[in-house]
């Protein structure tokens, strides 16, 4: 039997032990490798041995890893939790610079009064997702590996149990921040800020002021993260500050969800009664996290400053530059899927206009943006108009969207290749998602996981015999509410 050869690092496994909570994972019964990212792992120099099972499901330790439950805080749903933690995963350490961090592996320190364990159907939400996001171009966490444990755990019902292996730049969290000021401790906020900058922003600490420096880099790139959401249609549905990673990638899949018809105030979450987190709340949520992210590092940014009211100042500053990065991206991002590479002043009304227009009409937000480009390329608006309840809704915006691409210079196939190349034709819809989860947990079929992972794979590249995986769902299948799971 060959082992996997994982070059194991243990950086964080160095910092003070109040960031963390030793603890291995939990052993399970029967562990059988679902799927290994060949790709992912020949990237992060991981050999795969025949033991992958084993070390996936958290039965062995890999050699090198030194397992741990990370400590954090957060505000749920406004609520500030001051001990949240890992209370279900285990880092096992870094490899490449990425955190490799299981996801159902047992109970921690920080479990509480849960189980620690996961079940099927969200590991292969998780892992359709965070896959799909990445091929979409999004920053992301990615899955390594879907391993089945062999046992049941007891949710509503006993469903078979699994662990989710994930990669991120790190697992550090707006709420890791948090747990420390809220323990007015200070000196380990300065010791993590040190950590961070060294991880993910080593060019702060070539300015003089290196904990702003920090803060402009986070906060540039959560903008443009926002931005990439906004254009694709996605709702993560439980924008916790313990959801929100430093490092400007999307983490945790829990209630997610694309949008299929469109309106700004879509919610999927089960658990998100009042909209705090609905698509078009994202924008300003994703503020009020790094809000609270500056009023931990006030202290580190008073030294730097020389004073309470510099160090303010300073933090004001740069949370007001979240909105101006955000807006730049999302308008150069509708900009590209209406085929326009100048800036006019009418764009943003234009973009406003047909996002109106397709609320007003239950258009699908994915499609719309999709056969925009079928318009210039068949010299027609149906069937793009069809997707519209009243087609001459489209067909009105349609005119003067032409006349805007009028005055762009390039040919029309050079403009049809860059509208298809940001807008794409495969997503991982939800009653996609259920169709895979009720294949796998029903009839232990996972052929559907495997197919949908290939489609979505390729997002942007549309191909026959795919016309399942493009069609908005029938009102039967209809899947209107998405749960927390993992």
């Amino acid at each position: 039997m060959s082992s996997s050869q994982i070059p194991f690092q243990n950086t964080y496994a160095r910092l003070p032990e109040n960031f963390y909570g030793r603890t291995n994972p939990a052993q399970v019964p029967s562990p059988r490798l679902i799927r290994f990212n060949e790709g992912l792992a020949k990237e992060l120099n991981i050999t795969p041995g025949d033991d992958l099972a084993e070390i996936f499901s958290g039965n062995r330790i890999a050699d090198g890893s030194e397992p741990l439950a990370m400590a954090y805080a957060g505000h749920q749903f406004a609520t500030f939790v001051p001990t949240l933690g890992d209370g279900r995963a285990n880092l096992l350490g870094e490899v490449s610079g990425k955190d490799i961090h299981l996801k159902g592996s047992g109970r921690t320190p920080f479990s509480r009064r849960g189980d620690g364990k996961a079940a099927l159907g969200p590991v292969l939400r998780e892992y359709i997702l965070s896959e799909a996001m990445y091929a979409l171009g999004v920053p992301t966490t990615r899955a390594l590996a879907a391993v089945t444990t062999g046992e049941k755990v007891i949710r509503e019902e006993m469903l078979p149990g699994a662990v989710f292996t994930r990669v991120a730049s790190s697992h550090i969290r707006v709420g890791t921040f948090q747990y420390f000021a809220a323990h007015q401790d200070n000196e380990s906020v300065r010791i993590l800020a040190d950590y961070v900058i060294d991880r993910h922003h080593p060019e702060a600490k070539e300015t003089p002021k290196k904990y702003k420096a920090m803060l402009q880099g986070i906060v540039d790139r959560q903008a443009r993260l926002i931005a990439k959401w906004m254009d694709l249609g996605f709702i993560h549905g439980v924008m916790n500050t313990d959801n929100t990673a430093i490092s400007g990638e999307t983490i945790d899949y829990g209630p997610c969800a694309f949008m299929e018809q469109y309106h700004p105030a879509t919610v999927f979450s089960s658990i998100d009664r009042n909209g705090r987190y609905a698509y078009q709340n994202q924008p300003a949520i994703m503020i009020w996290n790094l809000s609270r992210l500056a009023e931990c590092l006030l202290p580190l940014m008073q030294e730097e400053e020389g004073s309470e009211q510099g160090a303010l100042d300073a933090a004001y500053e740069v949370l007001n530059s979240f909105q101006t990065t955000f807006e730049r991206a999302h308008i150069n991002g509708l900009r590209s899927k209406l085929g326009l590479a100048t800036e006019h002043a009418e764009d943003l009304d234009l973009a406003a206009d047909l996002l109106q227009r397709m609320a007003a009409n239950q258009a699908d937000f994915t499609l719309t943006f999709r056969r925009l480009a079928d318009v210039l390329e068949k010299h027609e608006d149906y069937p793009t108009a069809s997707l519209f309840r009243d087609p001459s809704a489209f067909t009105e915006w349609s005119q003067r969207w032409q006349s805007r691409i009028a005055q762009e210079d390039g040919t029309v196939e050079a403009r049809i290749a860059s509208m298809r190349a940001v807008s794409p034709i495969y997503i991982p819809r939800n009653h996609l998602v259920q169709e895979v989860i009720d294949a796998a947990v029903l009839r232990e079929d996972f052929t559907p996981f495997e197919r949908l992972l290939e489609v979505t794979s390729k997002p942007f590249e549309e191909r026959l015999g795919l016309d399942h995986y493009s069609a908005p769902a029938k009102p039967e299948e209809r899947v209107l509410q998405t749960f927390c799971g993992t």
